[in-house]
């Protein structure tokens, strides 16, 4: 295949599992191209079975840059472009702040922020040669709100966040796209993939709450991955594309209800935080 072939090529991170699957299957059902990836490439073979001459398979670990460099290179080689890159790789340690250590605090920095933002840079500059593409950036309402145990976690996200609106101010006159993605919580493995830390009882009407939630949602949660990835590719198609798609009522309604809280706040000090002016 060419880069003249009809249809997009996608690269996505994190296809083992959950959103990472169901986008790429929801792609392939488009009628694009896909390089599937995932640190154990054995665990692609399903999809690769599933997409046939369309889709690509790679290792990758989005921590190692040699391994990044190589899967984007692997892309173009199989595919000649790319139109769609999709940063979905990601973990989460629940625990508070005091309960978490720094090499867990560390390493999901390492993965969910620093993974994505050198894969980012690695294709930023094949988009911008092709002078088009999209960047999506699967982030998560904890990315915009916060909750008790997941500190180190909303963290990333808020970094993943801040990062990918600057970058999209930057990449637009240049022809290239972003989205953030923030679902609420779906029926994906993340809620049986969460790793616990050990619990302090001082913490157990905060995090412990939200350990106990975890635990009983699994199999339970509101959303469908198969429709969230259905919103995605909706959405890629949409002119102008929002910087933003918030996937669940659980998403939507909690934004909005910490905005308003958001907003109360800035009104009740309104007058103070005005005093400052010389």
């Amino acid at each position: 295949m060419t880069n003249d072939t009809p249809g997009r090529v996608w690269l996505v991170t994190g296809c083992s599992t959950g959103f990472g699957r169901e986008i790429v299957l929801a792609a392939l059902a488009a009628g694009d191209r896909v390089m599937a990836t995932a640190r154990r490439p054995e665990t692609l073979s399903g999809l690769a079975k599933a997409g046939g001459d369309r889709i690509g398979t790679a290792a990758l670990d989005v921590t190692d840059p040699a391994s990044v460099r190589a899967a984007v290179e692997a892309t173009l080689a199989e595919f000649g472009r790319i139109d769609v890159l999709v940063n979905n790789a990601g973990y989460s340690v629940l625990g508070a702040v005091e309960e978490t250590s720094m090499e867990q605090f560390r390493s999901m920095m390492d993965v969910n922020f620093f993974g994505a933002t050198e894969l980012t840079k690695a294709v930023v500059p094949v988009l911008r040669e092709q002078a088009s593409g999209t960047i999506v950036q699967m982030s998560s309402l904890g990315g915009l709100i916060t909750y008790p145990g997941l500190g180190g976690y909303n963290a990333t996200k808020h970094a993943l966040e801040g990062l990918s609106e600057s970058l999209a101010t930057e990449l637009a006159p240049l022809g290239i796209r972003v989205l953030l993605v923030e679902p609420g919580m779906f029926r994906t493995r993340f809620s049986t993939s969460v790793q616990f830390t050990p619990e302090n009882p001082a913490y157990r009407a905060t995090s412990g709450e939200l350990r106990r939630m975890v635990e009983g949602v699994v199999g339970q949660e509101p959303n469908d991955p198969v429709k969230g990835a259905a919103a995605i590719l909706k959405a890629l198609d949409a002119e102008p594309l929002p910087l933003r798609l918030l996937l669940g009522d659980d998403a939507v309604d909690g934004l909005r209800e910490h905005h308003e809280a958001l907003l109360a706040e800035v009104s009740t000090w309104e007058e103070l935080s005005r005093s400052t002016a010389v």
